[in-house]
């Protein structure tokens, strides 16, 4: 369990910017962003004009994209997380050469896949029950879901890059800009954490609006259920670190597109 605020380290080290460990984030988020690239091109229509971008477009042009964002991700999720006490372990400890394996235990895997697992399966409870009409509305939609390998390969972009990009980035700063004017305590990281969960299902209205029209139902659905495992993974980044939220997020992904998928 870590401190609000780091106070162990010196001022003059923190200051120093993490390069190596800037490096092992970004090569992890373009591994997910090269991941998904197969499932992104599954789910693309099937070109009946004969005017659709060639392949090597539609493959490089979201990857640049995805590289310009991880790496703004990092660069400054890693001094926002670094100034408010909030950690990645495992990437730091292969950046210093330190202790993996402490790192390991120290993210507690199991209970994180286990986390992840359970939310996921709350949200599909819910998505059968309290958002039955919408699930329908999806299931009519005609879209034929890729195979369970290409699921189980784009579960590392959620996993991985996501990750990056909600908790690194926007949790972090959300923290650090909520601390300018609130004392440090746990009302701050959840706070944060609620935020950055609400901004990740509104994050998936633009794909849903593709293949049903947007209604309040439809945008709570959105919100409240890709929110669900948003706020766990937020709290294993407070209180684990980045990579325990990446492995609760990427055990929620695999129920969802590799055990149901297909």
């Amino acid at each position: 369990m870590f401190p609000l605020v780091r106070k162990d380290v010196p001022f003059e080290q923190r200051s120093d910017y993490p390069w190596r460990q800037f490096i092992v984030l970004f090569g992890a988020g373009l591994l997910g962003a090269l991941a998904v690239i197969p499932y992104q091109l599954a789910l693309l229509p099937p070109d009946t004009s004969g005017k659709a971008p060639p392949l090597p477009l539609l493959i490089s042009l979201p990857f640049i994209n995805s590289a310009v964002q991880v790496a703004v991700a990092v660069g400054i999720g890693l001094l926002a997380a670094r100034a408010v006490g909030l950690h990645a372990p495992l990437s730091e400890a292969i950046a210093l050469r330190g202790d993996v394996r402490s790192a390991i235990r120290q993210l507690d895997v199991v209970r994180a896949a286990l986390l992840g697992i359970a939310a996921t399966v709350l949200v599909l409870l819910l998505d059968a029950t309290v958002f039955q009409s919408v699930s329908a509305s999806f299931a009519q939609s005609g879209v034929t879901p890729p195979s369970r390998v290409v699921g189980f390969l784009a579960s590392f972009e959620g996993g991985i890059t996501e990750e990056i990009l909600l908790r690194l980035l926007v949790m972090s700063v959300l923290v650090w800009l909520i601390m300018r004017v609130w004392p440090p305590s746990p009302t701050v990281f959840w706070i944060a954490n609620a935020a950055a969960a609400v901004l990740f299902g509104l994050g998936h209205l633009p794909a849903t609006a593709v293949l049903i029209p947007l209604t309040p139902l439809v945008v709570a659905r959105a919100i409240v259920l890709n929110g669900l495992l948003g706020v766990v993974a937020g709290w294993l980044y407070w209180r684990r670190g980045l990579e325990s939220a990446m492995v609760a997020h990427f055990s929620g992904d695999v129920v969802l597109h590799v055990i149901l998928g297909g």
